[in-house]
């Protein structure tokens, strides 16, 4: 999609000479900060899409740690 966007001019220039210096577009420069910002305002997202990430994660991690403690047990003294 394209837009339309008034930037001051200095701003635009240190925008130009990171993209540049960085080897993106001056597209691909502005997509990056425009996610960087919306992810850093909506950390709920980042919550979400981490919890869809690791769902059933905590499960495994139960039953591995459930099984190594009775491994532990069965080799252990008591």
């Amino acid at each position: 999609m394209r837009i339309a966007v008034s930037v001051p001019d200095d701003f635009f220039k240190r925008a130009e000479r990171l993209a540049r210096r960085s080897g993106r577009t001056r597209s691909d420069a502005h997509v990056a900060a425009l996610r960087e910002y919306v992810a850093r305002h909506a950390p709920d997202e980042i919550t979400d899409a981490l919890d869809r990430a690791f769902e059933g994660e905590a499960e495994l991690a139960d039953a591995f740690v459930g099984a190594a403690a009775v491994r532990t047990l069965a080799t252990s003294e008591w």
